[in-house]
């Protein structure tokens, strides 16, 4: 057991000495307008700064048993409105940049094909950065994009067959999200890889395959969240992983991509597990934390960290 807990300490120092030695000391903090946010140590000013926009409404094929398009409830629904008049009005009242996002169709893809020209002229004569969460590219999908002019790309990476097939209800396998990557890096896109810790029903299970994969793309940033069980979804009742399987790995995805930035989600679970999670963030070495828990900022100041405040995604200022 001590010397469990002696390799585990010299672990953490080497990440955080890691970060130290390619990065200045700064830390990021983030705050979009997916919600409502204040603490103490940091005030959002302008919730409509970044906004995310669903596609396809409430929709999703795949009704994933993590999220059961719950996650798409909070989003502003395209509806009666194309994506471009849509992206004018939030324009006018103060938005700077959007996530386009949705549900997906059995392929595991968000249609953005068929937006594609608006996206374009979103960027064209709005000025606004777009982001956008794809699920799964095909080749046609990834230059389409590129010539839209879109500022990143955002995707989901699974590293168990397991996973895909009994959370995601998708016929696929790991292999597709490593095309996935390839194609977006061929392209020449800025890729923001996301992994969701524990997402098999808890379990961590392809976690670290899924971190392979992407340390062999120059990607842009990766983002770590985490299971958030929902009500009304069949993970409801789901714990999600203990936070000390959370912190190792925070530790690996720092060592394993010294020079990229590493940052903490907008999704993980509430309460005294995102205390703890929000420690184990700063010191592992992160670069970034969303929605950082009360005395976070404080903490990384005393690490040695200067603090700035964004009001947009992780994935869109890092």
């Amino acid at each position: 057991m001590a010397g469990g807990v002696a390799v585990a300490a010299d672990l953490k120092a080497e990440a955080f000495a890691v970060r130290r030695a390619h990065f200045p000391d700064e830390i990021h903090f983030y705050a979009p307008g997916l919600k409502r946010f204040s603490t103490e140590e940091f005030q959002q000013r302008n919730p409509r700064a970044f906004l995310p926009i669903s596609l396809t409404g409430g929709a999703c094929a795949l009704q994933c048993d993590h999220c059961e398009a719950k996650i798409l409830e909070p989003m502003i629904a395209l509806r009666k409105h194309n994506l471009f008049d849509l992206c004018r009005r939030l324009a006018d009242s103060g938005t700077e940049a959007v996530l386009i996002s949705g549900g997906s169709g059995r392929d595991g893809a968000v249609p953005v094909l068929k937006h594609i020209d608006e996206m374009a002229r979103v960027k064209q004569e709005l000025k606004l950065r777009v982001l956008v969460h794809t699920g799964l590219v095909t080749e046609e999908a990834a230059v389409a994009l590129r010539d839209a002019g879109v500022d990143a790309v955002m995707i989901d990476i699974i590293g168990a067959d397991e996973t895909i097939r009994d959370v995601y209800h998708l016929d696929a396998t790991t292999a597709d999200f490593d095309r996935s990557l390839e194609v977006l890096h061929k392209h020449g896109h800025s890729v923001r890889p996301h992994i969701i810790l524990g997402l098999h029903y808890g379990e961590f299970r392809g976690e670290d395959t899924a971190l392979e994969m992407i340390a062999r793309y120059p990607v842009h940033a990766l983002i770590l969240v985490i299971l958030t069980p929902m009500v009304g979804t069949a993970m409801q009742n789901v714990p999600p992983p203990d936070v000390n399987e959370i912190e190792p790995f925070f530790w690996r995805a720092r060592l394993r991509m010294p020079t990229t930035p590493v940052m903490l989600g907008c999704a993980r679970p509430v309460g005294e597990h995102k205390v703890a999670v929000d420690y184990a963030a700063v010191d592992a070495g992160l670069n970034g934390i969303a929605y950082p828990a009360e005395g976070i900022v404080n903490y990384a100041q005393q690490k040695g960290l200067k603090p700035s405040f964004y009001e947009n995604a992780c994935s869109c200022g890092c």
